[in-house]
């Protein structure tokens, strides 16, 4: 929020105008009209001097609501996590699903269509991950009580952070295994 809109969100909560603000801080009403539409800024001493009027610390009057500014950005933050993994999920499908059918039909055109959505998927798998390490949510349990916009104890914390050692040996595994799979039905199918 600027500062313009919490000294006008102050001041009307107080039930006051700006001529009476005005005279309380010692300057005009223009210049009120002034620091409520952002054309200028108070002074240092009216802003100690406006925070001892609406009776809050300095930081949340420069600030402003900074518990539901954190909540805004992490909702926001998570609907661009859930919209960006869903993206991935469909690139993801269609990698696996598309390869044969687009090589059959489209010939080398059907690869080189292929390659395009395979580049697309990477940069959403690239996104993600960017979230995910920004976030510090690596397991799966992490990753869903951040989707759920919940948090997880300092405990389960700790154990989740124990356990992402294991789960990338695991996930590099299982991506190795699933490449032999999609390989040798690929085979299968063109053979």
């Amino acid at each position: 929020m600027k500062l313009g809109e919490q000294i006008k969100k102050y001041r009307t909560e107080l039930s006051l105008s700006q001529d009476q603000l005005a005279e309380i801080c010692f300057v005009s009403r223009q210049s009120i009209s002034n620091w409520e539409n952002d054309k200028t800024y108070p002074d240092i001493k009216s802003l100690l001097l406006l925070s001892e009027v609406f009776s809050v610390s300095l930081d949340q009057l420069v600030k402003g609501d900074v518990e539901r500014m954190k909540d805004e950005i992490s909702e926001q933050e998570r609907e661009k996590f859930q919209k960006e993994s869903a993206i991935l999920a469909v690139f993801f499908i269609a990698m696996l699903i598309l390869p044969i059918p687009l090589g059959k039909f489209f010939g080398w055109w059907g690869m080189g269509i292929y390659l395009i959505i395979a580049a697309t998927g990477m940069y959403y798998a690239i996104q993600v991950e960017k979230h995910k390490k920004y976030l510090d949510i690596q397991t799966y349990k992490e990753i869903v009580a951040f989707t759920e916009g919940t948090t997880l104890s300092e405990i389960e914390k700790a154990r989740e952070s124990g356990k992402r050692i294991y789960q990338k040996i695991f996930l590099g595994v299982g991506a190795g295994l699933l490449a032999v799979v999609v390989c040798a039905i690929m085979s299968w199918l063109i053979g």
